[in-house]
């Protein structure tokens, strides 16, 4: 999995930004109240498998985790991901 500190932290525009050889892989989200809505990650299609989009969906979780925002998982590779890792099950507002 390439490194999170790869991944750069736009937050005016609400993204995670990872650069990959085939072009930038992202994460979106939008901060309501005390959660964090993960809404969307996408990975340029030759660049799927590497694990970009866990880099994204790491350094998302540890910002919620940081700021102690809940998350709410609407992007299905997110909630994949959290199912695959117990470790991120608190962060998920219920």
């Amino acid at each position: 999995m390439p490194n999170t500190s790869a991944v750069s932290h736009d937050r005016i525009a609400r993204r995670f930004e990872v650069r990959t050889g085939a072009g930038p892989g992202i994460l979106t989200y939008l901060e309501r109240g005390s959660a964090l809505e993960i809404l969307h990650t996408e990975v340029p299609d030759a660049a799927e498998g590497q694990g970009y989009a866990a880099a994204l969906a790491v350094a998302a979780l540890e910002f919620a985790r940081s700021e102690g925002k809940r998350v709410i998982p609407s992007c299905p590779y997110v909630a994949a991901y959290i199912g695959r890792h117990p470790d991120y099950a608190d962060l998920v507002s219920r």
